[in-house]
């Protein structure tokens, strides 16, 4: 009768420890991915290389196709923090009948944070 508990209770114990680790796993995935993520930065300039306010700056996800905006600053400034590093990224501004050209932000490129200059230019 005796081994039967103690084999049991080395079962169960088993068991619990087992359905915890899958859980430890995606956790420090999770923990991990968020180390990798990269962040673009930048600035808007007109032709006459003029910070432009308030251009707007368009991020276009590659593999889903979402697109995200920022508003430029001030000073032409515009921030996109958290970007997946294993999806390539478009990255344009428009600003009143004005555009820049399309950068692209590949996959494969390992730096953590990338400095876009955007130029306007008549579209």
């Amino acid at each position: 009768m005796r081994k039967t508990r103690v084999g049991k209770r080395w079962l169960l114990s088993a068991a619990l420890a087992l359905a915890c680790l899958p859980a430890t796993s995606s956790l420090a995935q999770r923990d991990h991915s968020r180390d990798e993520t990269r962040t673009l930065t930048g600035r808007v300039f007109s032709s006459a290389d003029q910070p432009v306010q308030k251009a707007i700056v368009y991020l276009k996800n590659t593999k889903s196709l979402a697109v995200r905006t920022y508003i430029s600053d001030v000073d032409g400034s515009y921030h996109f923090p958290a970007l997946a590093p294993n999806v390539d990224y478009e990255v344009y501004a428009e600003f009143n009948g004005t555009r820049s050209d399309t950068k692209t932000l590949s996959a494969f490129d390992d730096r953590k944070i990338f400095n876009v200059t955007l130029r306007l230019h008549s579209k």
